[in-house]
């Protein structure tokens, strides 16, 4: 296969569209306000040596845009990739650029509250160690969750213990955390985090070529994921607590940006966190790694009401991404645009719907008012207009458009296969599409080698092309994600897989699922057509808690109950707790041996429990995305 190629004349020619049409003179130095330090340690490595997080691998981001990245995209990474540590303002300071997301220090009577403890245990130690060395070595007296997003409290084992929270240090988030945080990491985790190492090109190299960042942050860390459950939660606006002698008033924000979110005011610093409900950058209504939809006209709403309830007094909004908004008039505004993007998104998007457009044809023409479109910090740098106006139509309507024609349309190897067949042949269907890349009509050729690819996956000359023309659509690409997500899928056809760099499902997150989240964990994974005819109920006790289930397997269907049962199951299993359960299960280890080891024993017809695991399919890390196997 080839190398990268340097960008057509297409490219370029749009290339100077955009610097033509956006307002480039405007400054960035706002991204720079408050740094106290940098980062000047190399990189940051796990235990075993192996390089989690390198923020050298973006010193590149310098100078004018080269040919190969937008210039709109280039700008931004440039500010995102700034790294060190920043006051926020006297008592509160951020480390950005250790990770994907920020990490914040509030400084207490005593000690220092952090929020938002990034991806890894790594990243977060190393921030923590920054704000010490410049800031006094204060011991860490809260941690605060805003949201359940892996890249806000995947970190947390960097900057407290279990001996610590044991001892009183409280962590707060908002209610439904931790059922949200490891339900979205474990039920898809693995085709999440698959469709991830796309869209943050976890495995593309850092340079104008390649990897130039996210729009929300530069990359993931691939470090250790940890997390320790809330000790406090929060679920009432306008709720109020002292930690370490600072008041925090929160603003409850469910369904916005996470299922689970808080915004929070400090009345004292007149500092708003917005969490990651407004950032410098338009955000995923539907991210591309999957997920649920977001709700637009809720998330707007939650803007209205922090400008409405903070507005008046806040002098600083900050939030888990990008740089803060100084002052009370500057940050009005910037929530207000914010709002306007979200809401606009929404009711256009709905008017248009109710006249009888598809999200496809909505997405296609939608232009955004001058004033939004113009505003750096709605530009679709990670979330778009094209993906988000399809996400609020899926919302709302679902994948059928509503034209018979599209009900039920072949499978895409079957497609593939008529397709190449009725125009001809895979030769010739390459033919038009390399004409298509030539007159620089990239959306056509990569829609026509995407069905020679699936009707013969070994066609040589449409995997090349194919490779070439998702480089050109990903030195187009504006947002940060759909570069990463056209260049990684050149990547692989040029290279083969690379999986799933980083797993989100760690010890942690299994250790926190309850007993009924891992039943249905375990649900998903049961192989339906294999045990149609299996018959089989199973007792599990968890003897630190004393809950007792039933477990039922019929019609290749696992259900769970607590209710008390009048019949007797084949055999009764006995474990400590429920991660016992899932490391027994879900990790394979269903013999006598591993249950001796998760202190586990088994009560009646030993076999019952083979019987299950039996039935269990493993999910697969490394799917193919851009061929068909």
């Amino acid at each position: 296969m080839t190398n990268p190629h340097e960008a057509t004349e297409h490219v370029r020619r749009q290339h100077k569209e955009t610097l033509a049409t956006l307002p480039f003179h405007e400054s960035t130095e706002e991204s720079e306000r408050g740094l106290v330090a940098r980062w000047t340690r190399g990189p940051i490595t796990a235990p075993d040596g192996r390089v989690v997080w390198d923020v050298d691998t973006y010193a590149f981001l310098e100078g004018e845009a080269p040919d190969t990245v937008n210039p709109s995209l280039w700008r931004h990474s440039r500010q995102v990739s700034r790294q060190g540590l920043y006051e926020v303002r006297p008592g509160i300071h951020q480390v950005r650029g250790l990770d994907i997301a920020n990490i914040t220090f509030i400084a207490g009577e005593s000690g220092v509250i952090v929020v938002d403890p990034l991806v890894s245990v790594e990243c977060a130690a190393a921030a923590l160690e920054l704000y010490r060395e410049h800031c006094g070595d204060r011991p860490v007296t809260a941690v605060i969750l805003t949201h359940s997003h892996i890249d806000h409290f995947g970190g947390i084992r960097g900057v407290i213990s279990d001996e610590d929270v044991a001892a009183g240090v409280p962590v707060i988030a908002p209610s439904g955390f931790l059922e949200h945080a490891v339900g979205e990491n474990v039920f898809a985790g693995t085709a999440m985090a698959r469709r991830a190492a796309y869209m943050f090109g976890a495995a593309l190299e850092r340079g104008p070529r390649g990897q130039v960042g996210a729009g929300i942050g530069q990359t993931n860390s691939t470090g250790q994921v940890s997390l320790i459950p809330p000790t406090v939660l929060v679920g009432e606006t306008g709720e109020e607590h002292v930690f370490d002698g600072v008041r925090f008033v929160f603003q409850m924000t469910p369904d916005s940006e996470a299922p689970s979110e808080f915004h929070f005011y400090l009345p004292e610093l007149k500092a708003l966190c917005i969490a990651e409900n407004s950032n410098h950058a338009m955000h995923n209504l539907l991210t591309l790694r999957g997920a649920l939809v977001r709700d637009a006209h809720a998330w707007a709403g939650y803007l209205t009401e922090a400008i409405e309830t903070y507005g008046q007094e806040a002098e600083v909004a900050f939030g888990g991404h990008h740089w803060p908004t100084f002052g009370n008039e500057a940050i009005r505004e910037h929530l207000a645009l914010q709002r306007d993007m979200y809401a606009y998104l929404h009711d256009q998007t709905l008017r248009r719907l109710n006249q009888g457009y598809t999200g496809t044809e909505i997405a296609e023409d939608f232009p955004m008012p001058p004033a939004l479109e113009q505003n750096w910090s709605n530009r679709g740098y990670y979330g778009t207009v094209s993906h988000n106006v399809k996400a609020i139509y899926q919302r709302y309507m679902g994948w059928y458009d509503g034209n018979p024609a599209r009900l039920w349309q072949h499978p895409p190897v079957e497609q593939g296969q008529r397709f190449v067949r009725d125009m001809g042949g895979a030769d010739v269907v390459v033919s038009k599409a390399r004409a298509a890349y030539e007159e620089g009509d990239f959306r056509w050729a990569t829609t026509l080698l995407d069905h020679v690819i699936f009707a013969e996956p070994d066609h040589a000359a449409a995997r090349e092309l194919q490779a070439d023309t998702f480089e050109q659509l990903g030195y187009l690409a504006e947002s940060g994600p759909w570069r990463c997500v056209y260049l990684s899928g050149a990547h692989e056809l040029r290279h083969g897989t690379f999986g799933t760099p980083l797993s989100s499902a760690g010890a942690d997150i299994v250790r926190a699922l309850s007993a009924e989240q891992i039943f249905d964990a375990i649900a998903i994974r049961v192989d339906g057509p294999r045990c149609w005819s299996e018959v089989l109920r199973l007792d599990v006790e968890l003897t630190s808690t004393g809950e007792r289930h039933r477990l039922t397997l019929r019609n290749g269907v696992l259900t769970h109950s607590a209710r008390p049962q009048t019949d007797t199951a084949e055999a009764t299993l006995r474990l400590p707790a429920p991660a016992a359960l899932a490391g027994l299960l879900l990790g394979g280890a269903a013999t006598p041996e591993g249950l001796a080891a998760v202190g586990g024993e088994i009560e009646g017809d030993a076999g019952a429990l083979a019987r299950l695991v039996a039935t269990l399919d493993a999910p697969d890390p490394t799917f193919a995305i851009v061929t068909p196997e």
